[in-house]
């Protein structure tokens, strides 16, 4: 008999956890799909319809089946310079990047800049991922009372001054500027003094701005850029403020001077061989979105009112209840903290954020994201909320929601709001 000698099994990289937004979502969507009435508050989509201007300029886009530049089109980074000027940050068309969607020029630029990542906690679930992808460490500091989506100042210094003593090389500050999960904005002071940390201590900004037209007050909004423009990446995209997150638009906003020239040598090596460039119809898009016709600003302004008035309403009722939640300013997310009912979820067997997720979920029939996706403490009893999937059914049930002066009122959304606020009563007893 003849021996055969087996060939070894190939050797594969350690498998990357899927990322929890997305697995939420897809296990929430399964439940749906098979009858149960879940009420689906643990993704970040917005939720809403495509106007018919846009879907117009794509359709007359269809046929443009190039390649083209890695970077994107004269006309798109153009339109992307503008709207950055706009809002008070003076932007050359040779400083924007497109890609298919901000998450991957998030990874890349954390892939470009060296150093160890500091990041706020908690924060939106990629950053750190893509961070230990990238092989940095990664510096968690805690986001002060006020808002979320930056870490408090002193606890930066001191942070800082750690890393040093234990000859680390932090390179990156990672700010959300409104922020996920919290839907707040850190104001004007805080930014400008956690400038002065990074430019004190040689770091590298990276400011997600993906939903800085969702901020209740866009124009009190200050971004890093406006005071560091040569040490401030900044990050954007079209699936927030236009709902547009299944067409994969985004956009990088890079430095003055010769970081953003460093910058872009790197960045485009890195593009050439991962995405190559954004779709050529996408462009198009971008382009027109990005110049801001009235029909594209009048459809931003009803969004964010929408967010705006149904995260309130959510607001007053989770509060209502009894639990803690910093007050929305910005996108469609709450981050509430039921420490208050601690004795009574530890009587029903539940001591930290994930198993207060997963009791929302199999007693009440409603699903939300643990903070512990966020890099939050596990014992702590918070979560993130989305109350954008609620806008409607259909895309009927949503123009009807982007319309109404009192969305909340609407049958489903009234509906569902009312079924958290039970869920978080039946927590506090």
């Amino acid at each position: 008999m003849i021996s055969r000698q087996v060939p070894s099994q190939p050797q594969l990289m350690n498998a990357v956890p899927p990322s929890p937004t997305l697995a939420a979502d897809q296990r929430m969507r399964e439940r749906i799909a098979a009858g149960r009435p879940v009420i689906h508050l643990a993704f970040g989509e917005a939720g809403l319809p495509v106007p018919e201007s846009v879907r117009e300029v794509l359709a007359r886009a269809s046929a443009q089946n190039s390649y083209g530049s890695v970077a994107g089109s004269a006309g798109a980074r153009a339109a992307a310079a503008g709207y950055c000027t706009r809002r008070r940050v003076a932007t050359d068309p040779d400083q924007i990047v497109f890609a298919p969607g901000s998450k991957p020029l998030l990874w890349a630029l954390i892939e470009t800049i060296g150093g160890d990542v500091i990041l706020p906690r908690p924060s939106w679930v990629s950053y750190g991922a893509q961070a230990q992808i990238a092989g940095r460490r990664v510096w968690p500091v805690e986001i002060g009372e006020p808002a979320g989506g930056v870490p408090e100042p002193d606890a930066l210094r001191e942070t800082l001054a750690r890393a040093r003593r234990e000859s680390a090389t932090p390179g990156l500050l990672v700010l959300t500027l409104p922020d996920n999960p919290t839907g707040t904005v850190a104001s004007a002071l805080v930014i400008a003094e956690l400038v002065e940390i990074a430019e004190s201590h040689g770091l590298a900004i990276l400011c997600d701005e993906i939903y800085r037209d969702l901020a209740h007050d866009p124009e009190a909004l200050v971004s890093p850029a406006e005071l560091a423009p040569e040490r401030v990446f900044i990050t954007n995209g079209l699936s927030k403020s236009m709902a547009l997150g299944g067409w994969r638009i985004g956009f990088a906003r890079l430095p003055d001077g010769p970081l953003g020239r460093d910058a872009k040598a790197a960045l485009g090596g890195l593009a050439s061989e991962i995405w190559s460039s954004l779709a050529a119809p996408m462009q198009a898009v971008a382009a027109h979105v990005l110049d801001e016709p009235d029909e594209v600003t009048d459809h931003v302004a009803r969004a964010r009112r929408l967010h705006t008035r149904t995260t309130v309403a959510a607001h007053e009722i989770v509060t209502g209840a009894g639990a803690l939640c910093r007050a929305p300013t910005a996108a469609f997310y709450l981050y509430p903290d039921l420490e208050p009912f601690r004795e009574p979820l530890a009587a029903a067997g539940v001591h930290g954020g994930d198993a207060l997720a997963e009791w929302l979920l199999e007693r009440h029939e409603i699903g939300v994201l643990s903070g512990v996706a966020f890099g939050d403490d596990p014992r702590a009893l918070r979560f993130r909320m989305a109350t954008s999937l609620l806008y409607g059914s259909d895309d009927q049930q949503r123009w009807l929601a982007l319309d109404s002066e009192d969305p909340a009122s609407l049958d489903w959304i009234a509906q569902p709001l009312a079924k958290l606020g039970a869920a978080l009563a039946a927590a506090a007893s």
